[in-house]
C-alpha cells in the first residue's frame, strides 16, 4: 500500500506533529485562540534540523514562519472538515494498520532472526536439490508416500551421488532436480534457506519440507558476499534513426579503444556518456551490492572486475552499451548499518511466522489468556458433516451470549467464535472435528488478541501515538494541498494563461546553436579535422581519414546546443564558422558552428510544465496570505526567547 503522507515528506521537508500538552506548559503562540506550546516547536526543530536543505531555514526566526504557515494549513483543513472525509478515514486507517505491525511484533524474536539474516547475507551457498512436489494440503497418506519417497532418494544419492541421481528423477512435473547456483537469504523460502546453511559443505541434508513440497539438498560450496562496489560506466543509448556507421555499438566500440588508446576514462564519460545521471561525474554510479540492478548482465559484469581501475570490454543491456570502470569495493555493511532494511525483509518473509508465534504467547501472558478451553468439546458436539459441503449451521438451542474467553477488558462470546466457524466453511474432504475446531480456535484467539492490542496501542504507546497523530496531520495537509492548490490548478486554464502572459520573460529558450564538436586526444589530427571542416567535408570521410588501424583518433558531436552541453567548452562563444581549438576535459576539441539561434520565446505548451508550477508557487503564497488575515496569530515573544536560548545552548 503507498500512502499519501510519504511523498509529502519531500514537497515540505518537514512534519509536524500535534500532541497532547499540559496546561502548565508555555504557549509560543496562539492560532484563533488556540495554544502552541514551545515543547512542540523545540521537538519539530530538532527533528527535522538535517532534514532541512536551505540554510536560511535553519534560523529559528525562518523556521518559525514556516511552523506557524503549517499550523494555518492545518487550521483550514479542520475547518473544512477534511477530516470527516471518507477517503481521509479509509487512508488512515490502512496506515494505522500497518504501522501497528511495526509495535506489536516480538522484538526479541525479530532481533534474532535479523542477526542471523545478516550472517546469511554475509556469505552465500551454492547448493542443488531434488524436490517431490507435494500440495500443502496434501492428505496423510499421500504425505507419507511423498516423505517415503524423498527418503529413498537420499539413500539413493548417498550411493550413488547427488548430481547422477538429481539429472535421473528429475521430469519437471512431479520431481525436480535443480543446480540452483549461489544465494544468499532472502532468495528462497526460509526452510529451504535454513536447510542450505544448517548443512556442511559436501553434504546432503536430511528430508525437510516447504510449501512445495519435500526436499533434499546438497551444498557444494560456501564462500563471503560478494559485498558493494563503486563502478564507473560510459553509456550509449540504442537510437533507431542512428545509422549503421554510427550506429550505438560503433560509436561504443570506437570509445573502447579511445580508452585502450590510453585516453582518459573519466573525461571520454563526460564528452560522450548519454546517461544524464553520471556523466557530468565521469561516469560515476551511486555504490551498490549483488541483486540490487535490474540488469544482471550490468551487474555480473561490474562484479567480474578484479582490481581497481580495471576496465571492461562494452557490454549490450536493455538501456544501450556500456563500458564498466572498477573504482572501488568493500565488504557488507556493518551490522547496524544493515540492521533496518534487514528487519524489514524478516517481517515480510516466511520466517515472520516464526514472529508471529512469539508474539502470540507474548499476548496470552499479557491479557492473561488461557490455553486450556473446555468450551471447545462441545464445538467439536455440534459440527458435522455438512461443514464440509458448507451448509452447515448452529443448533436452534445454541446459546450464543454465553461467555467465552475475555481479553483484557474485551469479552468473547460463543456466539463470536460460532461466527468465525461459519466463515471458515469450505467443500473439503472429511477431518477430525476435533482437529479442525482446534485449528479456527487458535486462529480466532490469535486474530482477537492481535486486534485488541491495535485498538489499545495509543493508550499503551507513547511513540506509537506520535507518529500517528504526525500521520493524521500530514494527510490532512495532503488533502487540503490536493484541493486548494494542486487538483484546482489543474483547471485553471484561464488563469495560468493569464499568469504566463504576465510572466513572459521568465520563460525563454537560452541562446543556442548547430553545430558539430570534434574531440581528440591529439591536437596535431584536430588541426586537420578542422581544414577539412571548413571545407565541409562529410563526416564519415574524415573519420576514415583519421581513425585507421583500429585506433580512433577523432570523435563526434553533432546536435542544436546550449551553453550547458557537455561536449562544449566553458564560455564557448557562439558565433558561426570554425572556431579555435580548445582544451577541454583532457582533450581537444574544435568546434563548426553551423547556425546560431539567439534567445527566444518559448510558446506557452513549450513552457507549460514550468508555468504552472510557478503558477501553482504563487497561488499558494496569495492563498497562505489570506489564511494569516482569516485566522488571528499572536506570537509569545518572551516564550520565544526563552526558546531560542534553549535551542542556542545546545
Amino acid at each position: 500500500m503507498t500512502f499519501k503522507y510519504f511523498p509529502l515528506l519531500a514537497l515540505f521537508l518537514f512534519y509536524f506533529k500535534a500532541s497532547a500538552q499540559s496546561n502548565s506548559e508555555e504557549v509560543l503562540f496562539t492560532i484563533q485562540d488556540e495554544p502552541i506550546y514551545s515543547s512542540e516547536f523545540i521537538k519539530v526543530y530538532n527533528k527535522n534540523l538535517n532534514l532541512v536543505e536551505d540554510e536560511s531555514q535553519n534560523d529559528l526566526n525562518s523556521y518559525l514562519t514556516l511552523f506557524i504557515d503549517y499550523k494555518l494549513k492545518i487550521k483550514e483543513a479542520y475547518s473544512l472538515g477534511l477530516q470527516n472525509k471518507a477517503s481521509y478515514k479509509r487512508e488512515l486507517d490502512g496506515y494505522r494498520k500497518q504501522l501497528a505491525e511495526n509495535f506489536i511484533n516480538d522484538t526479541k524474536v525479530t532481533d534474532d532472526l535479523v542477526k542471523e539474516a545478516y550472517n546469511r547475507i554475509s556469505n552465500e551457498v551454492k547448493v542443488s536439490h531434488i524436490l517431490i512436489r507435494l500440495p500443502e494440503n496434501a492428505s496423510p497418506q499421500d504425505t507419507l508416500v511423498a516423505y517415503n519417497n524423498i527418503v529413498k532418494l537420499r539413500n539413493r544419492a548417498l550411493k550413488e551421488g547427488f548430481d547422477k541421481v538429481r539429472k535421473d528423477v528429475h521430469n519437471g512435473q512431479t520431481v525436480f532436480g535443480e543446480d540452483l547456483g549461489y544465494f544468499s537469504a532472502f532468495r528462497m523460502v526460509y526452510p529451504f534457506e535454513s536447510a542450505a546453511y544448517n548443512t556442511n559443505v559436501g553434504d546432503i541434508s536430511k528430508p525437510f519440507r516447504t510449501r512445495f513440497g519435500y526436499h533434499i539438498l546438497k551444498v557444494y560450496d560456501k564462500r563471503k558476499s560478494r559485498g558493494e562496489i563503486t563502478v564507473a560506466h560510459i553509456m550509449i543509448t540504442n537510437k533507431p534513426e542512428d545509422s549503421i556507421s554510427n550506429s550505438s555499438e560503433v560509436r561504443i566500440n570506437d570509445i573502447y579503444k579511445k580508452i585502450q588508446q590510453g585516453e582518459d576514462f573519466e573525461a571520454l564519460a563526460k564528452q560522450f556518456s548519454e546517461d544524464p545521471s553520471s556523466s557530468n561525474k565521469g561516469g560515476k554510479l551511486a555504490p551498490f551490492s549483488g541483486g540490487q540492478l535490474s540488469s544482471q548482465v550490468f551487474e555480473d559484469t561490474a562484479f567480474s572486475l578484479k582490481n581497481i581501475g580495471d576496465v571492461s570490454k562494452p557490454i549490450k543491456t536493455k538501456y544501450g552499451w556500456h563500458i564498466i570502470k572498477l573504482l572501488n569495493k568493500k565488504p557488507i555493511q556493518p551490522f547496524q548499518d544493515m540492521k533496518p532494511e534487514l528487519e524489514m525483509k524478516v517481517k515480510r518473509d516466511d520466517r515472520s511466522h516464526l514472529i508471529d508465534d512469539a508474539l502470540f504467547d507474548k499476548l496470552k501472558i499479557k491479557y492473561k489468556v488461557t490455553d486450556e478451553q473446555p468450551a471447545l468439546g462441545y464445538f467439536e458436539s455440534i459440527l458435522n458433516d455438512n461443514y464440509f459441503k458448507k451448509t452447515w449451521e448452529l443448533p436452534e438451542d445454541f446459546q450464543g451470549s454465553k461467555p467465552l474467553i475475555k481479553i483484557g477488558e474485551k469479552q468473547l462470546t460463543f456466539q463470536d467464535f460460532a461466527n468465525q466457524l461459519i466463515k471458515s466453511q469450505r467443500i473439503t474432504q472429511k477431518a477430525s472435528f476435533k482437529e479442525l475446531v482446534a485449528k479456527e480456535y487458535n486462529m480466532f484467539l490469535k486474530k482477537n488478541l492481535i486486534k485488541y492490542q491495535e485498538d489499545h496501542l495509543e493508550t499503551e504507546n507513547k511513540d506509537f501515538a506520535s507518529i500517528i497523530s504526525e500521520y493524521r496531520e500530514g494527510l490532512l495537509l495532503f488533502d487540503l494541498m490536493e484541493s486548494t492548490i494542486w487538483n484546482a490548478s489543474k483547471t485553471d486554464t484561464t488563469e495560468i494563461k493569464t499568469y504566463y502572459n504576465s510572466h513572459k520573460d521568465n520563460y525563454r529558450w537560452p541562446d543556442r546553436i548547430d553545430a558539430i564538436v570534434a574531440s581528440s586526444a591529439n591536437e596535431k589530427i584536430l588541426k586537420k579535422v578542422a581544414k577539412l571542416l571548413k571545407k565541409n567535408i562529410d563526416l564519415e570521410t574524415i573519420k576514415q581519414t583519421f581513425n585507421t588501424n583500429n585506433k580512433v583518433n577523432v570523435m563526434f558531436t553533432v546536435g542544436v546546443m546550449d551553453n550547458q552541453n557537455q561536449a562544449l567548452p566553458n564560455n564557448f562563444p557562439f558565433k558561426k564558422g570554425i572556431s579555435k581549438i580548445y582544451n577541454h576535459n583532457n582533450s581537444y576539441v574544435v568546434v563548426q558552428v553551423k547556425e546560431v539561434f539567439p534567445s527566444s520565446q518559448q510558446s506557452f505548451e513549450e513552457a507549460k510544465g514550468k508555468i504552472i508550477s510557478d503558477y501553482q508557487t504563487d497561488k499558494e503564497h496569495k492563498w497562505l496570505q489570506g489564511l494569516k488575515d482569516k485566522y488571528k496569530v499572536v506570537i509569545n515573544e518572551e516564550a520565544l526567547n526563552h526558546v531560542k536560548l534553549k535551542l542556542n545552548k545546545q
